[in-house]
């Protein structure tokens, strides 16, 4: 899958072009779209802790998550060192512009070092039609690509399986099992030499 990273002049928001789907960064007016699927069972039911009242989402969304966005796009401007900086992109859907989940990348302390995580969440209603692959693929790319970032990881617990299809048809490969907080994930992994061989 070809992708191409471009700025969009008028507001000047850093967006991944992939096939059906667009990964942007984050902009105010995604609060109320991005509190609604934090909410969906669908979605809190794998993560925990995110479905927060909607003043907190706003306080992390404009003070924490589009700052440190803009930490990680200079970072890759200026070399491409991103050290621990965390890049969390909406996947919207080209045909409609309407946001239908996130894809997200940072450092996960859980995980065994080297530890820069892939995670990714999409509306019940867009399910099961390629766009979470779609989302993960753009991002490893762009990663691998644009940033000095040499191994992925992800995790997906067992018996969430669109969640491992989605992952292993991205290419990562099953590291095991491993237990974070008395749930079973497996736990996968993507370096860049097997990603260019993959290509």
């Amino acid at each position: 899958m070809e992708t191409h990273t471009h700025y969009h002049a008028e507001d000047n928001t850093f967006s991944i072009d992939c096939q059906d789907i667009i990964l942007r960064e984050y902009i105010v007016t995604d609060l109320d779209a991005f509190h609604s699927l934090t909410w969906q069972p669908e979605i809190h039911e794998f993560l925990p802790g995110w479905n927060v009242a909607k003043e907190q989402r706003e306080e992390w969304l404009i003070h924490y998550e589009i700052p440190e966005n803009g930490q990680f796009l200079k970072a890759v401007a200026e070399g491409g060192d991103i050290g621990e900086l965390r890049l969390r992109l909406g996947i919207v859907l080209k045909e409609t512009g309407e946001l239908i989940g996130w894809c997200a990348s940072g450092i996960k302390d859980e995980l065994p070092a080297p530890n820069r995580e892939i995670m990714y969440a999409i509306s019940r209603d867009h399910r099961g039609k390629g766009y979470a692959t779609q989302a993960v693929q753009g991002m490893v790319q762009y990663l691998f690509e644009h940033t000095n970032v040499e191994v992925l990881t992800a995790i997906a617990l067992l018996i969430n399986l669109p969640s491992n299809r989605v992952i292993q048809k991205s290419g990562f490969q099953l590291q095991g099992i491993i237990e974070i907080d008395n749930e079973s994930y497996k736990h996968y992994k993507l370096d860049r030499q097997n990603w260019v061989n993959q290509k």
